[in-house]
């Protein structure tokens, strides 16, 4: 489970993708597949977790690495380049974003 820390202990990645309601679920299970199956097995992986609108026209992904050049060499696998070919079919588009932790409340 992704924990949200100030501490720059990890690099966030906050993914959105916008799709039709017709092609969420196809796109959530390409995008589950690719987690149990493959990213979650690459180096420095930490958490990820799957959010979608209640219109299903828009998921969010939280993912948080160890550095952002584990993220950057998962992106340039081909597996993964495969993956996200196949994922651009599914969605109008999407857009991974690297952040840094500005504040945290509980």
């Amino acid at each position: 489970m992704p924990k949200i820390s100030k501490a720059p202990d990890y690099q966030t990645v906050i993914t959105t993708f916008e799709m039709t309601p017709g092609t969420c679920q196809d796109l959530l299970d390409a995008l589950t597949d690719a987690y149990q199956q493959f990213i979650s097995k690459q180096p420095g992986f930490v958490a990820a977790g799957l959010h979608v609108n209640d219109a299903q026209t828009r998921i969010a992904n939280y993912s948080q690495w160890k550095r952002r050049e584990d993220f950057q060499a998962m992106l340039r696998t081909d597996e993964m380049r495969e993956r996200n070919r196949v994922i651009a079919t599914l969605c109008k588009s999407f857009e991974p974003v690297m952040y840094d932790v500005f504040e945290t409340f509980d």
